[in-house]
């Protein structure tokens, strides 16, 4: 085993000082969420009729069109952030691993940029035809 101590075998192997920023993060998204879906539900429960109209000209309001963009935006990056904890826990094959990290970056990234892209259509030209 050698003669090092306790503390000299384990020293060196301690936290890499990542895990509190992502931590601190996502807790961050996690509150954004809350806010911002909050604001949605309380919206759509205002709009009287959920025909295509009526969501068209809520949504192209600048402040509807924004908060949307907003939405979309922690709702994925707090998907991708705990699906990341999630696999780096379970997966324990490193080429594996990475290969799933990178196919979820892509997943999130690509499906925020269609949602705010989407959302961004509307809000400037009224339909999403």
């Amino acid at each position: 085993m050698g003669s090092g101590t306790h503390l000299g075998k384990v020293r060196g192997l301690g936290s890499a000082r990542h895990g509190a920023h992502h931590w601190l993060i996502q807790r961050v998204t996690a509150i954004g969420n809350i806010l911002l879906f909050t604001w949605f539900l309380l919206s759509l429960t205002q709009l009287g009729s959920f025909d295509y109209d009526t969501v068209t000209a809520w949504l192209s309001s600048p402040v509807s069109a924004v908060l949307m963009m907003l939405l979309c935006i922690s709702a994925f990056w707090h998907l991708r952030l705990g699906l990341q904890v999630l696999i780096e826990d379970y997966i324990h094959d490193h080429g594996t691993k990475f290969g799933v990290i990178i196919l979820l970056n892509i997943y999130a990234i690509g499906c925020g940029t269609f949602a705010v892209f989407s959302v961004a259509k509307i809000a400037f030209t009224g339909a999403a035809s």
